[in-house]
């Protein structure tokens, strides 16, 4: 997975925007931010998870997710290795976030097209 590839399945998913925070891409959906690029390098991203989705993404594939340090990652920010992620499951972990993000009457509307 490149920086690339994460940008354009971030954007796929409806108002997805790209802005900038503290200085690297992020990704929000009616301003609220779903996923991160580059932090803390050009090898990382981050998806806004809850934990219980944070849980099953580390244990399913442990190599790829991880929790972000400290309290963001108590409350399910998730690291992304970009290098071993595949684009099915990091495709799956974005609609995660976007829908955990988006007002309820847009992620249910995007959900039911699934």
């Amino acid at each position: 997975m490149t920086q690339n590839e994460f940008r354009r399945i971030a954007l796929s998913f409806p108002e997805a925007a790209e802005s900038l925070h503290m200085n690297h891409p992020d990704f929000r959906v009616r301003g609220k931010i779903f996923a991160t690029l580059g932090y803390p390098d050009a090898a990382w991203a981050m998806v806004k998870l809850n934990p219980e989705q944070q849980q099953e993404f580390v244990r399913a594939e442990p190599k790829v997710f991880m929790p972000v340090k400290g309290g963001w990652g108590r409350k399910g920010a998730t690291s992304v290795r970009l290098k071993v992620a595949k684009k099915p499951t990091l495709r799956t972990a974005l609609a995660a976030a976007w829908c955990n993000q988006a007002p309820r009457a847009l992620s249910r509307e995007f959900e039911s097209r699934l």
